[in-house]
């Protein structure tokens, strides 16, 4: 189960809050505190390939979107 799952799943569960409360006893991700899971982009979520220098924590596909905006130039 990924934790876009767990939270859809945790939303049904909403109206059930003995049966909420159960489930994210057993079922909810832990906090990662190292590896690729423990970042993930700001922009749109992706865990893979972070980019974190001078603190941006993007993706590499959005910094590549949005590198000229931010002030970076491409040098050949």
């Amino acid at each position: 189960m990924t934790a876009s799952d767990w939270s859809k799943v945790a939303r049904q569960l909403r109206g059930k809050p003995v049966v909420l409360a159960k489930f994210t006893k057993n079922c909810k991700p832990k906090e990662r505190k190292t590896g690729i899971a423990s970042r993930k982009c700001e922009r749109c979520g992706r865990f893979g390939a972070h980019i974190r220098q001078y603190n941006i924590n993007l993706c590499r596909q959005c910094f590549r979107e949005i590198a000229t905006e931010i002030g970076f130039k491409k040098y050949n």
